[in-house]
């Protein structure tokens, strides 16, 4: 069923490749708590995007991939839902990746005339990560961290001169790694802000939409 006048406008925006096998219905059932919250009967019903501007959700068979930029009205309740699509995506992964999930306080949206003039929009930004194991996971962390990293100290030092920083941030994630095999969680991704599916929040408004 349709949800009307919900506080937030939620994009989801990534690409995830998937095992050979991986079929339409594999792929259907592991979004299934994505499509029934959207209200859809099945995922083709669910895959076209409020904005007819965003490709919405595509299953590539040909070359194994899922794609989605997709946007849902929706609750906070959404990510519950986003932490159950995780753990389904990790089974027909075939590698890491990383998923952008933007929240858009719809009382705060700029497009509108007159936009509230009092309180504070209540966006929010969160990375989600989803693989098929712990490893893959942490590189996808890792890489983005260094691109991140690296981005912002170019302004200062050459990128020559950055080689020691990116060995520290390799030896945290060994760390990481290491107490997660230490801790026989091996089958579990760490969780809470900076690892795991959660990835932390964003300040300030992003654009509406990703492509």
């Amino acid at each position: 069923m349709p949800r009307y006048n919900t506080p937030f406008e939620i994009h989801v925006h990534g690409q995830l490749a998937l095992v050979n096998d991986a079929t339409f219905e594999s792929v259907q059932e592991a979004l299934r708590p994505l499509w029934k919250y959207a209200g859809a009967k099945n995922l083709a019903d669910a895959a076209e995007s409020a904005y007819e501007d965003e490709p919405g959700i595509r299953f590539n068979s040909p070359e194994h991939l899922l794609q989605m930029c997709w946007t849902v009205a929706g609750d906070d309740d959404f990510r519950q839902v986003l932490d159950e699509v995780c753990m389904n995506l990790n089974e027909i992964a075939s590698a890491g990746a990383a998923f952008e999930v933007t929240f858009y306080d719809t009382e705060f949206d700029g497009e509108e005339e007159d936009p509230p003039q009092e309180g504070e929009s209540r966006d929010d930004f969160v990375m989600l990560f989803v693989g098929p194991n712990p490893a893959a996971i942490m590189q996808v962390q890792r890489d983005l961290l260094v691109q991140d990293l690296v981005g912002m100290m170019e302004r200062h030092f050459d990128g020559a001169e950055l080689g020691g920083v990116v060995a520290e941030v390799d030896k945290l994630f060994a760390q990481r790694f290491d107490a997660l095999v230490s801790s026989l969680e091996i089958g579990k991704p760490p969780r809470g802000p900076g690892g795991g599916f959660g990835g932390g929040h964003g300040g300030g408004r992003k654009p509406r939409h990703l492509h």
